[in-house]
């Protein structure tokens, strides 16, 4: 009997047509570190009494799936979940491409993916699945991954796949050593880690129906938030964050095959940050940031990938 290991499991993704409807053809093979996604069914505890002290049966409540899903930041795969979180790109280019993500879009494009583990065999299909949330670090050293959090409609678990003959992708991993952060044009020095996280503030539409699925998820107000932690050296952010002026960051990562992601949030916010002498050794200073609408481009923030793909 055969035993389902992570070491071969699959993960194939398609954008759909319609929401909830899974494509035939157009799947892509993604790499990733981990998932939670999944389809859950709790039960509800009888309330009924004058059937002495042991409950009668207890009745199924409501269909959730959602779950997130770690994957790699790359030069190819990643393109995907960043049309997942913004919405298409603004391609641009002859090879190598330019693809330019903003932010502000009203709608967002939903996306079928597969989970294989073919030893079992169990091939799940989630269908309607949109991006609720994307985020990841910045650090010195490490796995450089992102998390993203999503939400779908529903779960079909078959023996074969659905998903059909799969594209193939080159792996092309950045890393925390390609990593760059810049303020305003100039590089921030000084810091020792940094996080952001962009949510799209999915809006679940509950509705009675039959199957106890959603009818949909709807993006709401957006919020772009971080934390940046820097070795206190100089008054420069601290000025900032009094003023209360905005300032834009850039957080990027270029391969020296030509690749490149640059994250661009073009007016951040930090707050009055508590500065601390804890004891000997280095004093840090913390500034939990947030990003807000620019009003010169009209958006909040830009994620720009340059790659071998011509469209996604």
């Amino acid at each position: 009997m055969a035993r389902a290991q992570g070491a071969r499991a699959q993960m194939a993704l398609a954008f759909e047509t319609v929401y909830g409807t899974a494509p035939a053809i157009g799947y892509t093979r993604v790499p990733f570190a981990s998932t939670t996604l999944g389809s859950e069914q709790p039960l509800i505890t009888s309330e009924l009494l004058g059937y002495g002290r042991d409950p009668t049966a207890p009745i199924k409540d409501a269909v959730t799936a959602d779950g997130d899903v770690v994957v790699p930041i790359d030069a190819e795969a990643f393109g995907f979940w960043l049309k997942a979180a913004f919405g298409e790109p603004i391609t641009s280019g002859t090879g190598p491409w330019t693809h330019e993500f903003r932010s502000g879009g009203w709608t967002l494009p939903s996306m079928s993916i597969e989970t294989a583990m073919p030893e079992v065999p169990r091939y799940a299909m989630y269908s309607g699945c949109v991006l609720d949330q994307l985020s990841w670090q910045l650090q010195r050293s490490g796995l450089l991954t992102a998390t993203a959090r999503l939400v779908a409609q529903g779960e079909a678990v078959a023996t074969t796949t659905a998903a059909g003959t799969l594209a193939e992708l080159a792996l092309k991993r950045f890393g925390h050593f390609n990593g760059s952060i810049t303020r305003n044009g100039s590089a921030l020095g000084n810091v020792v880690s940094a996080e952001i996280t962009y949510a799209n503030n999915l809006d679940r539409i509950e509705t009675i129906r039959s199957d106890g699925r959603i009818d949909g998820a709807d993006p709401s107000i957006a919020a772009l938030t971080g934390r940046v932690e820097v070795r206190f050296a100089d008054q420069v952010l601290v000025n900032q964050a009094i003023a209360g002026d905005p300032c834009e960051l850039e957080f990027g990562y270029a391969l020296p095959s030509g690749e490149s992601l640059t994250f661009t949030v073009h007016a951040v916010y930090l707050p009055r940050p508590r500065i601390e002498i804890s004891g000997p050794q280095g004093v840090q200073a913390t500034f939990d940031w947030q990003a807000a609408r620019d009003s010169t481009l009209g958006r909040m923030c830009t994620a720009t990938l340059i790659n071998d793909i011509e469209e996604y």
